[in-house]
């Protein structure tokens, strides 16, 4: 487990008990790929984390916004924002945050017969950086549907079903480029629809009027006025409207807290999100949240 002091706000960590693990290194199904730990930190600042003595898990970390490093042996490496790594399991490693743009990650710990095949020459950064067709946003769905079904249990069920999607979700990103091809739709080469799938896939950041605009080669003023007519919103409303959207969704299905709800979205002041929801929902998160459970 990546050991904190002190944490970082809107943090999600799960460690699987042993007892658990050693369970599933003994059936003949979950022995193949599973999950020790797994865990999500935003703008975690001062994260760092070496093991001298190497520890016998492949750990996972897919850095969806800032910069970090990480060494392999005698190598180090740079890691920016939509790019993944694999530590190899029984090589001394460490990893950590620039100090000047602290990354966010997804990470999880992982072991079974075949890890070593899913690590395979990820040693170095691999590159998932938003495109048209592009699924980003899918394989963070995945990631926090392993991250709940894990979290309400340790059923045999619930751990052969995320051992399934934890399949699915390294075998996408191994094959990206046969998996973005599945996904090209014609839809996509609408110029409002490209940026409506590029606010989705940047669902965690702050994508602003430039970048819309820089992404569909048309000036901030034409673009913008192109997509109020499209959607009858600006860009910068629509993308509220979105994040509120993946909000509702994490309220109605998840536990999570709400300081941890707002960093999900993009929103990294608390208060401005809870004054957001409450202009577009007509309640407060707390209040959204209580009348779906009534």
């Amino acid at each position: 487990m990546i050991e904190l002091k002190d944490g970082f706000q809107g943090e999600q960590i799960l460690v699987l008990p042993k007892l658990i693990v050693d369970a599933m290194e003994a059936d003949p199904l979950l022995s193949r790929l599973h999950i020790t730990d797994i865990g999500y930190f935003p703008k975690a600042l001062h994260h760092r984390r070496e093991r001298k003595v190497p520890i016998n898990q492949f750990v996972f970390i897919y850095c969806i916004d800032g910069d970090g490093w990480y060494r392999v042996g005698e190598h180090t490496y740079t890691v920016t924002a939509n790019q993944y790594f694999i530590l190899p399991a029984g090589v001394p490693h460490a990893y950590g945050t620039s100090e000047t743009t602290p990354w966010t990650i997804y990470w999880i710990h992982f072991k079974g017969e075949m890890a070593p095949y899913y690590a395979k020459d990820i040693v170095y950064p691999m590159d998932l950086c938003p495109s048209d067709s592009s699924r980003i946003s899918d394989r963070i769905g995945l990631f926090e549907e392993m991250f709940m079904i894990l979290k309400s249990g340790y059923s045999s069920e619930n751990l052969l079903y995320v051992s399934s999607l934890f399949h699915y979700f390294l075998g996408s990103l191994r094959c990206v480029q046969q998996y973005r091809n599945a996904s090209n739709r014609t839809t996509e080469s609408d110029t409002v629809e490209r940026a409506i799938h590029y606010m989705k896939e940047n669902m965690e950041k702050h994508v602003s009027l430039q970048d819309l605009a820089a992404l569909t080669g048309y000036s901030p003023s034409y673009f913008s006025a192109m997509f109020r007519q499209k959607t009858g919103h600006s860009p910068s409303a629509y993308s509220n409207l979105l994040k509120i959207q993946y909000a509702c969704s994490l309220l109605d299905t998840t536990d999570m807290k709400i300081n941890q709800i707002c960093y999900k979205v993009g929103i990294g002041d608390m208060f401005y999100f809870s004054r957001l929801f409450s202009k577009i929902m007509g309640m407060s998160p707390k209040e959204y949240r209580r009348s779906k459970k009534g």
